[in-house]
């Protein structure tokens, strides 16, 4: 599939793999500060001569192509230069969520095949390698390279942050440039290169594989798409570990020649006054934390003037003294499974054309709208089932069949709702199975949550359907409340009642901690567990709904 016309910075197909991006980046930019992190600079030299010392040790661990090397660290730098150092090898790299639980992060382990573990001791809250030692006894008593285990059988090794990162360096001592070299020049763009882990509706999360040349093809792409030049200074909140912050933040900062600036633990204070004192020119921020600093104390008191990259909806467009819509990436469309987007406009595109589409299919990318009980094809300005195949598209789940998640075209049927327009520009309506079926009426839960997500105090909104006998499906609102903030839920309701008809109205409302909600790797709400925990809300507290009680349910 042809691409390389619309990737201006690096045109050449043959060069879309991850140690050829690094080589490239390192030797336009090699002086500039790549990453700034904690009042500290990495250049794109120190970048790539970091990686490639972890890489030295790895190939004398053993580490080759193909193995898989699993990356448990936080938004630091040490997470750059490990992945990049275990892809100089030819390794197939799993990011591993920093907020998973034991159980989950075992899950992952085993499920993705890996040999070699590099993680950060201790994030947060989270003990990493104490518990892993305290639940797998096996591994503390291991000689090194030499775990045995049955609950994660093909785990070999573990290297972490502090002393063991020392000595990872000392075991390559004995691997030269030219031996790294001729592994690195063996990796092909159609290797695979990473399995990202997201988490569906399904209770355990699914292991995206993506090849060597999606991560770099969407690095180079959202680098032109977002404007970036080596001037800007680009701070971001998104995880690394999802593929928003491998290609959005990380690979589309280190295309441009730009500085990102890494934050290991998002707090809404600590990241205003980082963004003020590293004088970003564009904020990478999930809504909800936009709202969080905009909310907090010190957001008056901070100098956002250096951002000019950012949505001009954000509630910190406003700090940062932006008066007109100039800049948004939000005409777009994707997933983990098309790592980011598939599709979308230039981010400086005019504000009316960004305001009404989510943009034409990304080169190398072919879209149709398919019934989504038939898979009939359907013309344009119908709407239907969002089906996608081409260059960004995963190479596959890991471990599951393909017949199991692709039509017989090859097409990857998303769940996602909407129409293409007569020149081919998606209009995205929401998740087809989202849809709350409530006495004969289809509700979609955005326009309740876009409606109670104005209201003061909440954070984010989730809006579920519960089974109930007569109506079908009961509305349930699900509120996180804003850090320091208490949801005045009878103003909540009333503020609802203004807007929305009496069918649309929640049957209740629940104020949960911001750990009761999970997420889907692209930052979508996971619904199913979301639904479980409102119905188990509605049966402890003994509510009754239309004349059902679900307090009376075993």
């Amino acid at each position: 599939m042809q691409v390389s016309a619309a990737l201006q910075l690096q045109p050449d197909p043959a060069r879309y793999t991850l140690p050829r991006f690094l080589d490239d980046v390192a030797e336009r930019h090699g002086p500039r500060v790549a990453l700034r992190f904690e009042g500290q600079s990495v250049t794109y030299a120190d970048l790539r001569a970091e990686a490639r010392g972890i890489a030295k040790g790895l190939v004398a661990r053993g580490v080759g192509k193909g193995t898989r090397v699993a990356v448990l660290i936080a938004n630091r730098p040490e997470w750059v230069t490990a992945v990049f150092g275990a892809a100089l090898t030819g390794a197939v790299v799993v990011p591993v969520n920093t907020f998973a639980t034991p159980d989950e992060l075992d899950y992952v382990l085993r499920h993705s095949d890996a040999a070699w573990l590099l993680l950060q001791p201790k994030v947060a809250r989270h003990a990493f390698l104490g518990d892993l030692r305290a639940r797998h006894p096996e591994i503390a008593s291991a000689r090194p390279g030499a775990i045995r285990s049955k609950a994660l059988p093909q785990l070999r090794g573990i290297e972490a942050l502090g002393p063991g990162w020392g000595a990872l360096h000392a075991a390559g001592a004995e691997v030269s440039d030219a031996l790294l070299d001729a592994i690195s020049a063996e990796i092909h763009p159609a290797d695979d290169a990473l399995v990202i882990y997201t988490s569906g509706t399904t209770a355990r999360p699914k292991g995206v594989v993506h090849r060597q040349r999606t991560p770099v093809i969407q690095g180079w792409r959202f680098a032109e798409l977002m404007g970036f030049t080596p001037d800007d200074r680009v701070y971001t909140a998104y995880p690394l570990f999802w593929t928003a912050g491998i290609a959005m933040a990380l690979g589309a900062t280190l295309a441009a020649g730009a500085t990102l600036v890494l934050h290991e633990i998002f707090e809404p204070g600590k990241a205003l006054a980082l963004a003020a004192k590293e004088r970003a020119t564009s904020l990478q921020v999930w809504p909800h934390q936009a709202k969080a600093m905009a909310e907090h104390p010190d957001a008056l008191l901070s100098d956002l003037s250096s951002v000019r990259k950012i949505e001009f909806g954000s509630p910190l467009a406003k700090l940062a003294g932006l008066e007109k819509d100039e800049w948004g990436i939000y005409a777009s469309y994707g997933m983990s499974e098309t790592f980011t987007l598939a599709t979308a406009l230039p981010a400086d595109a005019p504000p009316e054309r960004r305001k009404g589409t989510n943009g034409p299919a990304l080169p190398g990318t072919e879209l149709r709208i398919v019934d989504p009980h038939t898979g009939t094809v359907l013309p344009p300005g119908e709407k239907g089932e969002i089906a996608v195949r081409g260059l960004p598209l995963m190479s596959g789940y890991a471990k599951v069949e393909p017949e199991l998640y692709l039509d017989a075209d090859g097409f990857f049927h998303t769940q996602d709702g909407g129409h293409l327009d007569a020149a081919g520009e998606l209009h995205w309506t929401g998740r087809l199975s989202n849809l709350i079926k409530t006495g004969g009426a289809n509700v979609s839960p955005l326009e309740i949550e876009e409606r109670a997500g104005r209201f003061a105090g909440v954070r984010s909104a989730h809006a579920v359907g519960v089974p109930h006998p007569t109506l079908g499906e009961a509305i349930v609102l699900c509120v996180v409340p804003t850090e320091g903030a208490a949801v005045d839920v009878p103003g909540l309701e009333a503020f609802l009642r203004e807007a929305l008809s009496a069918y649309k109205l929640p049957r209740a409302i629940f104020v949960l901690r911001p750990d009761e909600v999970s997420y889907t790797g692209s930052q979508k709400v996971q619904v199913d567990p979301l639904r479980e925990r409102a119905q188990a809300k509605l049966r402890e507290g003994g509510i009754t709904i239309a004349g059902y009680g679900y307090g009376d349910r075993p």
